[in-house]
């Protein structure tokens, strides 16, 4: 190959590489724009449960007899619950509270997810998959 021809292959090259490089750019604006708009939703429905939570609101009309599962943390966790249409891991919790989502905070809601599990108020139908338990029929 004659060098005219080596340096017209590699100027292709480059605009198709600068094209691409755009539209990923483009791409990755997009993304960024609803992964905001999303993160804004989840911030503003945690600020909301914050403060239905602070004005004394309770999202269940039943209060529970323990308790453990009456604190506001606990009510935060089965509101999170209630408003679910599938079964969730500890780290969507996470998310769903606007708390963190490292190992420790995700173990340590584990931890309660288990209690409530232990209380049959979830369920737990796989492993580190949790669901509101089914109610039971009143007697």
């Amino acid at each position: 190959m004659t060098q005219p021809s080596l340096l017209t292959l590699l100027t292709e090259r480059e605009t198709a590489a600068g094209l691409a490089v755009e539209q990923l750019r483009e791409r990755i604006a997009s993304l960024t724009d609803q992964l905001t708009a999303a993160e804004t939703d989840v911030a503003e429905l945690a600020i909301t449960r914050k403060t239905l939570l602070s004005l004394g609101g309770h999202l269940d009309v039943a209060a529970p007899a323990d308790p453990t599962v009456a604190s506001p943390a606990y009510q935060q966790i089965l509101a999170v619950f209630h408003g679910a249409t599938a079964p969730m891991r500890a780290k969507d919790i996470c998310r769903a509270l606007g708390t963190g989502t490292t190992a420790k905070d995700t173990e340590g809601l584990r931890a309660r997810l288990k209690r409530l599990v232990a209380r049959q108020i979830l369920t737990e139908p796989e492993a580190g998959l949790f669901t509101l338990a089914p109610p039971t029929p009143s007697a």
